[in-house]
């Protein structure tokens, strides 16, 4: 294993095997989370820019899978109607992954855990926020706002969630539509950090073996989706990812 990741020792590589299945197993149960649980868990034996590369493939393909999950039709249709949100945060992505080789650690440490530790905070204490109707402007700010903290760090769910939960999505409509918004985020993500250099010889088929254990997980978690409290579920995962997140943010202030 050494000869293909020199960056990883074999006892890590089975340690982010486990990771990716967690959190393939949350995005099954939930539809989000995945990259946080994924970025969160690597990069606490990995360098940022590597952690980042190992969640891209596992993202593309297991958004892919949620957004086709009702077929060609609406997931185009889910596209169509969220076409600003997209747009504005596909250009916000692609042009802020170009500053991940010039961020040092702490400084990604923290663009990672203070959006993990506000959004876990806010919807923990049951806090939200609600909009009337649709509007192209807080599309663009929010979207834009997701696409700039996925590009350095993968992550661009929290923005997502609260805007589709804040417009009160349907459930089903929000799991394919975070699935639409998550897969082209994820593609974009891939090209961009393709040109980046994150995305490279080396990191690219370290995010390849973490395809499997992801979808691995994915479907158990759909299996067992209809035989668990799923509010409950999402709760202690906030919690989760709320000590995750704050972990990050110590690290990247006092590292």
């Amino acid at each position: 294993m050494d000869m293909f990741f020199s960056f990883i020792t074999p006892e890590q590589m089975l340690f982010a095997f486990a990771i990716a299945m967690v959190a393939g197993f949350i995005k099954g149960v939930v539809g989000f989370a995945m990259p946080l649980v994924l970025i969160s868990g690597l990069i606490t034996f990995l360098p940022p820019d590597v952690a980042l590369a190992g969640l891209i493939l596992p993202t593309v393909t297991t958004n892919l899978f949620q957004a086709l999950r009702q077929g060609v039709r609406a997931a185009w249709a889910s596209t169509k109607l969220f076409k600003v949100f997209l747009i504005a945060g596909g250009v916000a992505l692609v042009a802020s992954a170009q500053m991940v080789r010039f961020l040092n650690a702490q400084t990604m440490l923290l663009v990672i855990g203070v959006p993990i530790t506000f959004f876990a905070l806010w919807q923990i204490t049951g806090r939200s926020f609600t909009l009337a109707q649709r509007s192209s402007k807080i599309e663009v700010l929010i979207g834009g706002f997701a696409g700039a903290i996925g590009g350095v760090s993968g992550v661009w769910g929290p923005p997502t969630v609260a805007y589709l939960t804040a417009l009160g999505t349907p459930k089903h409509d929000q799991m394919r539509v975070q699935g639409v918004v998550y897969g082209l985020g994820a593609i974009a993500l891939m090209f961009a950090h393709i040109g980046s250099g994150v995305l490279n010889r080396e990191t690219l088929p370290f995010s390849i073996s973490l395809v499997l254990p992801a979808l691995a997980g994915m479907w158990l978690g759909a299996q067992i989706m209809d035989r668990i409290d799923q509010a409950s579920f999402r709760k202690a995962t906030l919690f989760i990812l709320l000590v995750v997140g704050a972990n990050l943010v110590r690290r990247g202030l006092f590292a």
